[in-house]
Formats: C-alpha cells, sequence, structure tokens
C-alpha cells in the first residue's frame, strides 16, 4: 500500500529541488540586482538586450519563456528608468520592438561582475556547472515541446 504514494514524496519530485533552487538562486542574486537597481527578471531582460540590441516583445519573451503579461510590466519599468525603449514596428506596427538605450548600455558595465559573484555561491566544479546546464536545457526543451 505504501508504494502507491511514493510518487508523492517530496523527496521522489525532480521538480521541487528545481524550484527550490532557482528560488535559492535568484535570492542569490538579489542583494547584487539591488545595486544596481534591477529585480531578476529585469536583469535577465537586460542580459539579452546587451546582446542582441533590438527584437520585438514576442521574440525577447520566447528567449525568457516569459508570456506577455509577465513581460509587459517588466518592460514598462525598464522604460520607466530610461534603460530600454519600446515603440512600434514600421513595417508591421502590430509588432511592438524593444531597443536598448545608452543608459542600459552603461548599465552593462556595472552588472558586469554579478556572475562571478553568483559563481562563487553555487559549489560546482567547472565540468558539473556545464554538465547542469546541458541537462536543464535538455530538460527545458523537452517541456516546451
Amino acid at each position: 500500500m505504501t508504494k502507491k504514494y511514493d510518487a508523492l514524496k517530496l523527496e521522489n519530485q525532480i521538480c521541487f529541488p528545481l524550484y527550490a533552487c532557482a528560488k535559492e538562486i535568484v535570492r542569490k542574486y538579489k542583494p547584487f540586482l539591488d545595486e544596481i537597481d534591477l529585480t531578476y527578471t529585469q536583469y535577465i531582460t537586460m542580459m539579452v538586450l546587451w546582446d542582441k540590441k533590438q527584437m520585438n516583445v514576442k521574440t525577447l519573451g520566447e528567449y525568457l519563456y516569459l508570456d506577455s503579461g509577465t513581460l509587459t510590466p517588466v518592460l514598462k519599468k525598464l522604460e520607466a528608468k530610461n534603460f530600454i525603449r519600446r515603440s512600434r514596428d514600421k513595417e508591421d506596427e502590430r509588432n511592438l520592438c524593444v531597443s536598448i538605450t545608452d543608459e542600459g548600455e552603461m548599465l552593462k558595465e556595472k552588472a558586469a561582475g554579478i556572475p562571478d559573484k553568483i559563481s562563487h555561491c553555487v559549489n560546482l566544479t567547472k565540468e558539473e556547472a556545464e554538465q547542469l546546464y546541458t541537462l536543464l536545457y535538455k530538460t527545458l526543451g523537452d517541456l516546451s515541446q
């Protein structure tokens, strides 16, 4: 009878350590992100824009695995801080584009040390980190289908 409910034990769930780990890592980011006045979601949004410079909101949402209901308030706050600019696509006004501003580009310099600071919070070898990264993206890809 006990075996019937083994799958319901928290220690038998892969989702729980993923959830708890993600929550704890985001918590570790908080003091570093507070210094540059960003939330974690704003930070990952800026990471994409530091790399891509400009893209439409739909594509940005796909990169971040965020729906428009979550992404829109993030973009509004980043725009209010003058880190990004939102504008309608000239060729198709149904598409909203996001581009990084000069001020947003300057923020990149302030954020440059954050990944190294976070890596000191996670006690993994380079190989373990690469393996975890690969497994997480494999899982994410499988779940996204």
